[in-house]
Protein backbone atom coordinates (compact mmCIF):
# COMPACT_ATOMS: atom_id res chain seq x y z
CA UNK A 1 0.00 0.00 0.00
CA UNK A 2 1.57 3.33 -1.02
CA UNK A 3 1.95 6.13 1.51
CA UNK A 4 -0.55 8.96 1.61
CA UNK A 5 2.08 11.25 0.12
CA UNK A 6 2.61 8.89 -2.81
CA UNK A 7 -1.14 8.59 -3.36
CA UNK A 8 -1.53 12.36 -3.67
CA UNK A 9 1.62 12.72 -5.75
CA UNK A 10 0.56 10.15 -8.35
CA UNK A 11 -3.14 10.97 -8.36
CA UNK A 12 -4.82 11.97 -11.61
CA UNK A 13 -8.06 13.94 -11.39
CA UNK A 14 -10.70 14.89 -13.96
CA UNK A 15 -13.83 16.91 -13.21
CA UNK A 16 -16.56 17.91 -15.64
CA UNK A 17 -18.53 21.15 -15.50
CA UNK A 18 -21.56 19.38 -14.03
CA UNK A 19 -25.20 20.41 -13.94
CA UNK A 20 -26.95 22.43 -11.23
CA UNK A 21 -29.81 19.91 -10.99
CA UNK A 22 -27.62 17.00 -9.84
CA UNK A 23 -29.01 15.31 -6.70
CA UNK A 24 -26.43 12.77 -5.44
CA UNK A 25 -22.67 12.49 -5.91
CA UNK A 26 -22.25 8.77 -6.63
CA UNK A 27 -18.73 7.50 -5.88
CA UNK A 28 -17.74 4.17 -7.45
CA UNK A 29 -14.36 2.60 -6.60
CA UNK A 30 -13.15 0.16 -9.25
CA UNK A 31 -10.14 -2.10 -9.61
CA UNK A 32 -9.47 -3.55 -13.10
CA UNK A 33 -13.14 -4.44 -13.41
CA UNK A 34 -14.16 -2.66 -16.61
CA UNK A 35 -16.98 -4.99 -17.82
CA UNK A 36 -18.83 -4.69 -14.50
CA UNK A 37 -18.04 -0.98 -14.20
CA UNK A 38 -19.40 -0.44 -17.70
CA UNK A 39 -22.70 -2.14 -16.89
CA UNK A 40 -22.88 -0.30 -13.57
CA UNK A 41 -22.49 3.14 -15.15
CA UNK A 42 -24.69 2.43 -18.15
CA UNK A 43 -27.57 1.34 -15.89
CA UNK A 44 -27.08 4.29 -13.55
CA UNK A 45 -27.45 6.57 -16.56
CA UNK A 46 -30.43 4.62 -17.87
CA UNK A 47 -32.38 3.80 -14.70
CA UNK A 48 -31.85 6.82 -12.46
CA UNK A 49 -34.87 9.08 -12.02
CA UNK A 50 -32.75 12.18 -11.35
CA UNK A 51 -29.49 13.46 -12.82
CA UNK A 52 -26.52 12.74 -10.59
CA UNK A 53 -22.83 13.45 -10.45
CA UNK A 54 -20.95 10.20 -11.05
CA UNK A 55 -17.39 9.96 -9.73
CA UNK A 56 -15.26 6.88 -10.43
CA UNK A 57 -11.99 6.09 -8.73
CA UNK A 58 -9.86 3.79 -10.86
CA UNK A 59 -7.27 1.68 -9.05
CA UNK A 60 -4.43 0.70 -11.43
CA UNK A 61 -6.66 0.55 -14.54
CA UNK A 62 -4.47 -2.13 -16.11
CA UNK A 63 -7.47 -3.12 -18.17
CA UNK A 64 -8.93 -0.57 -20.60
CA UNK A 65 -11.17 1.09 -17.99
CA UNK A 66 -9.44 4.48 -18.14
CA UNK A 67 -9.63 4.66 -21.94
CA UNK A 68 -13.24 3.48 -21.80
CA UNK A 69 -14.15 6.13 -19.24
CA UNK A 70 -12.94 8.84 -21.60
CA UNK A 71 -16.01 8.11 -23.72
CA UNK A 72 -18.10 9.72 -20.99
CA UNK A 73 -16.92 13.33 -20.55
CA UNK A 74 -19.77 13.95 -18.09
CA UNK A 75 -18.32 11.42 -15.62
CA UNK A 76 -15.73 12.65 -13.14
CA UNK A 77 -12.87 10.42 -12.04
CA UNK A 78 -9.76 10.07 -9.94
CA UNK A 79 -7.06 7.60 -10.91
CA UNK A 80 -4.15 6.07 -9.02
CA UNK A 81 -1.57 3.91 -10.84
CA UNK A 82 -1.42 1.60 -7.81
CA UNK A 83 -4.29 -0.09 -5.97
CA UNK A 84 -4.97 2.16 -2.96
CA UNK A 85 -8.05 0.19 -1.86
CA UNK A 86 -11.61 1.24 -1.14
CA UNK A 87 -11.05 3.53 1.87
CA UNK A 88 -8.47 5.79 0.25
CA UNK A 89 -10.37 5.66 -3.06
CA UNK A 90 -13.57 6.99 -1.50
CA UNK A 91 -11.72 9.67 0.46
CA UNK A 92 -9.77 10.77 -2.60
CA UNK A 93 -12.92 10.95 -4.73
CA UNK A 94 -14.68 13.03 -2.07
CA UNK A 95 -12.69 16.09 -3.20
CA UNK A 96 -14.77 16.11 -6.41
CA UNK A 97 -18.18 15.97 -4.70
CA UNK A 98 -20.37 18.95 -5.61
CA UNK A 99 -23.82 17.94 -4.29
CA UNK A 100 -25.09 17.89 -0.68
CA UNK A 101 -25.27 14.06 -0.63
CA UNK A 102 -22.65 11.33 -0.99
CA UNK A 103 -23.73 7.98 -2.43
CA UNK A 104 -21.26 5.07 -2.24
CA UNK A 105 -21.94 2.49 -4.96
CA UNK A 106 -20.03 -0.70 -5.83
CA UNK A 107 -18.98 -1.37 -9.41
CA UNK A 108 -20.57 -4.85 -9.37
CA UNK A 109 -24.05 -3.43 -8.72
CA UNK A 110 -26.77 -2.79 -11.27
CA UNK A 111 -29.17 0.05 -10.51
CA UNK A 112 -32.82 -0.86 -11.10
CA UNK A 113 -35.40 1.67 -12.30
CA UNK A 114 -36.08 4.60 -9.95
CA UNK A 115 -33.69 3.28 -7.30
CA UNK A 116 -32.74 6.88 -6.54
CA UNK A 117 -36.25 8.35 -6.46
CA UNK A 118 -37.22 6.27 -3.42
CA UNK A 119 -34.03 7.30 -1.63
CA UNK A 120 -34.42 10.99 -2.39
CA UNK A 121 -38.07 11.01 -1.39
CA UNK A 122 -36.98 9.61 1.97
CA UNK A 123 -34.28 12.28 2.27
CA UNK A 124 -36.91 14.96 1.74
CA UNK A 125 -39.23 13.41 4.34
CA UNK A 126 -36.49 13.25 6.98
CA UNK A 127 -35.88 16.98 7.06
CA UNK A 128 -32.52 16.89 8.91
CA UNK A 129 -28.94 15.76 8.26
CA UNK A 130 -28.46 13.00 10.85
CA UNK A 131 -29.17 9.92 8.73
CA UNK A 132 -27.73 7.19 6.56
CA UNK A 133 -29.89 5.34 4.04
CA UNK A 134 -29.31 2.14 2.07
CA UNK A 135 -30.87 0.78 -1.07
CA UNK A 136 -31.91 -2.87 -0.92
CA UNK A 137 -29.65 -5.36 -2.67
CA UNK A 138 -30.94 -8.34 -4.64
CA UNK A 139 -28.32 -11.10 -4.60
CA UNK A 140 -28.15 -14.50 -6.29
CA UNK A 141 -27.08 -16.42 -3.17
CA UNK A 142 -28.33 -16.56 0.40
CA UNK A 143 -25.44 -15.41 2.60
CA UNK A 144 -27.55 -14.95 5.71
CA UNK A 145 -27.82 -11.18 5.31
CA UNK A 146 -31.37 -10.27 6.46
CA UNK A 147 -31.21 -6.94 4.61
CA UNK A 148 -30.97 -8.66 1.21
CA UNK A 149 -33.54 -10.06 -1.19
CA UNK A 150 -32.36 -13.43 -2.52
CA UNK A 151 -33.27 -14.06 -6.15
CA UNK A 152 -30.92 -15.67 -8.65
CA UNK A 153 -30.68 -13.72 -11.90
CA UNK A 154 -27.04 -14.67 -12.45
CA UNK A 155 -23.78 -14.19 -10.59
CA UNK A 156 -21.64 -13.18 -13.57
CA UNK A 157 -22.15 -11.01 -16.63
CA UNK A 158 -22.41 -14.11 -18.83
CA UNK A 159 -25.21 -15.58 -16.69
CA UNK A 160 -27.02 -12.29 -15.98
CA UNK A 161 -30.73 -12.55 -16.83
CA UNK A 162 -31.46 -8.84 -16.95
CA UNK A 163 -34.75 -8.98 -18.86
CA UNK A 164 -36.22 -11.46 -16.38
CA UNK A 165 -34.94 -9.35 -13.49
CA UNK A 166 -36.57 -6.19 -14.83
CA UNK A 167 -39.85 -8.05 -15.24
CA UNK A 168 -39.83 -9.40 -11.68
CA UNK A 169 -37.82 -7.19 -9.29
CA UNK A 170 -40.68 -4.88 -8.30
CA UNK A 171 -42.85 -7.82 -7.21
CA UNK A 172 -40.27 -9.10 -4.71
CA UNK A 173 -41.51 -8.28 -1.21
CA UNK A 174 -39.33 -6.17 1.09
CA UNK A 175 -40.37 -3.53 3.58
CA UNK A 176 -38.10 -0.82 4.94
CA UNK A 177 -35.53 -2.19 7.38
CA UNK A 178 -33.20 -1.19 10.19
CA UNK A 179 -29.43 -1.17 10.07
CA UNK A 180 -28.19 0.73 7.02
CA UNK A 181 -24.49 0.06 6.63
CA UNK A 182 -23.88 -1.65 3.24
CA UNK A 183 -23.76 0.18 -0.09
CA UNK A 184 -25.44 1.62 -1.89
CA UNK A 185 -25.58 4.15 0.93
CA UNK A 186 -26.62 7.81 0.90
CA UNK A 187 -25.73 10.32 3.59
CA UNK A 188 -25.26 14.08 3.78
CA UNK A 189 -21.84 15.36 2.76
CA UNK A 190 -21.77 17.38 5.98
CA UNK A 191 -22.11 14.16 8.00
CA UNK A 192 -19.48 12.35 5.91
CA UNK A 193 -17.03 15.16 6.63
CA UNK A 194 -17.98 15.33 10.31
CA UNK A 195 -16.83 11.75 10.92
CA UNK A 196 -13.89 11.92 8.50
CA UNK A 197 -15.19 9.65 5.74
CA UNK A 198 -13.74 6.16 5.58
CA UNK A 199 -11.15 5.07 8.15
CA UNK A 200 -7.81 4.47 6.44
CA UNK A 201 -6.73 1.91 9.04
CA UNK A 202 -9.25 -0.49 7.47
CA UNK A 203 -7.49 -0.35 4.09
CA UNK A 204 -7.99 -1.86 1.67
CA UNK A 205 -11.56 -2.02 2.96
CA UNK A 206 -12.92 -5.03 4.84
CA UNK A 207 -15.26 -3.92 7.69
CA UNK A 208 -14.89 -0.26 6.75
CA UNK A 209 -18.67 -0.15 6.21
CA UNK A 210 -19.69 -1.04 9.80
CA UNK A 211 -16.84 1.18 11.02
CA UNK A 212 -18.41 4.13 9.20
CA UNK A 213 -21.76 3.30 10.77
CA UNK A 214 -20.17 3.10 14.21
CA UNK A 215 -18.59 6.52 13.70
CA UNK A 216 -22.00 7.88 12.74
CA UNK A 217 -23.54 6.23 15.82
CA UNK A 218 -20.88 7.82 18.03
CA UNK A 219 -21.70 11.18 16.43
CA UNK A 220 -25.34 10.83 17.50
CA UNK A 221 -26.98 9.45 14.36
CA UNK A 222 -29.92 7.16 15.14
CA UNK A 223 -31.57 6.90 11.73
CA UNK A 224 -30.02 3.92 9.89
CA UNK A 225 -32.73 3.05 7.39
CA UNK A 226 -32.87 0.63 4.47
CA UNK A 227 -35.43 1.50 1.79
CA UNK A 228 -37.30 -1.56 0.59
CA UNK A 229 -38.42 -0.12 -2.76
CA UNK A 230 -34.98 1.19 -3.72
CA UNK A 231 -33.27 -1.77 -5.38
CA UNK A 232 -30.03 -2.77 -7.04
CA UNK A 233 -28.81 -6.13 -8.25
CA UNK A 234 -25.51 -7.17 -6.71
CA UNK A 235 -23.33 -9.81 -8.36
CA UNK A 236 -21.27 -10.06 -5.19
CA UNK A 237 -17.65 -9.16 -4.35
CA UNK A 238 -16.23 -9.21 -7.85
CA UNK A 239 -13.23 -7.15 -6.76
CA UNK A 240 -12.57 -8.01 -3.11
CA UNK A 241 -12.22 -11.73 -3.83
CA UNK A 242 -9.23 -11.03 -6.05
CA UNK A 243 -6.97 -9.30 -3.55
CA UNK A 244 -5.46 -9.75 -0.11
CA UNK A 245 -7.71 -8.07 2.41
CA UNK A 246 -7.19 -6.66 5.88
CA UNK A 247 -8.37 -8.52 9.01
CA UNK A 248 -11.25 -6.12 9.46
CA UNK A 249 -13.22 -8.21 11.92
CA UNK A 250 -10.33 -8.14 14.37
CA UNK A 251 -9.61 -4.46 13.71
CA UNK A 252 -13.22 -3.48 14.41
CA UNK A 253 -13.20 -5.34 17.73
CA UNK A 254 -9.92 -3.80 18.83
CA UNK A 255 -10.97 -0.29 17.81
CA UNK A 256 -14.45 -0.23 19.31
CA UNK A 257 -14.34 -2.84 22.07
CA UNK A 258 -17.25 -4.78 20.61
CA UNK A 259 -17.67 -7.13 17.68
CA UNK A 260 -19.15 -5.87 14.44
CA UNK A 261 -21.77 -8.62 14.80
CA UNK A 262 -22.95 -7.31 18.18
CA UNK A 263 -23.00 -3.76 16.82
CA UNK A 264 -24.98 -4.51 13.68
CA UNK A 265 -27.35 -7.10 15.17
CA UNK A 266 -28.05 -5.64 18.60
CA UNK A 267 -27.53 -1.90 18.25
CA UNK A 268 -28.36 -1.30 14.58
CA UNK A 269 -30.91 -4.19 14.65
CA UNK A 270 -29.74 -5.20 11.19
CA UNK A 271 -32.53 -6.35 8.89
CA UNK A 272 -35.41 -5.97 11.34
CA UNK A 273 -38.51 -4.12 10.09
CA UNK A 274 -38.07 -0.37 10.35
CA UNK A 275 -40.03 1.09 13.26
CA UNK A 276 -38.44 4.48 13.72
CA UNK A 277 -35.10 5.91 14.86
CA UNK A 278 -32.99 3.56 16.94
CA UNK A 279 -32.70 3.85 20.69
CA UNK A 280 -29.42 4.06 22.57
CA UNK A 281 -28.84 0.72 24.31
CA UNK A 282 -26.08 -0.88 26.32
CA UNK A 283 -24.75 -4.37 25.86
CA UNK A 284 -25.32 -6.78 28.72
CA UNK A 285 -22.48 -7.42 31.20
CA UNK A 286 -22.00 -10.88 29.67
CA UNK A 287 -21.73 -9.40 26.15
CA UNK A 288 -19.25 -6.77 27.32
CA UNK A 289 -17.16 -9.47 29.00
CA UNK A 290 -17.24 -11.58 25.84
CA UNK A 291 -16.07 -8.65 23.72
CA UNK A 292 -13.36 -7.72 26.20
CA UNK A 293 -12.08 -11.31 26.19
CA UNK A 294 -12.07 -11.38 22.39
CA UNK A 295 -10.24 -8.06 22.25
CA UNK A 296 -7.51 -9.25 24.63
CA UNK A 297 -7.18 -12.56 22.78
CA UNK A 298 -6.86 -10.81 19.42
CA UNK A 299 -4.30 -8.37 20.82
CA UNK A 300 -2.09 -11.33 21.67
CA UNK A 301 -1.89 -12.07 17.96
CA UNK A 302 -3.67 -15.38 17.24
CA UNK A 303 -3.76 -16.27 13.60
CA UNK A 304 -7.52 -16.98 13.40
Amino acid sequence: MPTKHAILKDLRVYQSEGRPEEVFSIIIPSWNNRPYLQLCIERLLKHSHFPHQIIVHLNEAKDDSLDWLHRYPQIDYTYSPSNIGICYALNVARRLVRTPYVCYFNDDMVALPHWDRYLYEEVQRIGHEAFILSATMIEPFDTGNPCVLVADYGDTLSTFKETALLDAYAQLEKTDWQGSTWPPIVLPLSLWDLVGGMSAEFSPGMYSDPDLSMKLWQAGVRLFKGIGKSRVYHFGSKSTRRGKMNKGKRQFLQKWGMSSGDFTRQILRRGQPFDGPLSSISLSPMQRLKNKTKSIWNALGPSH
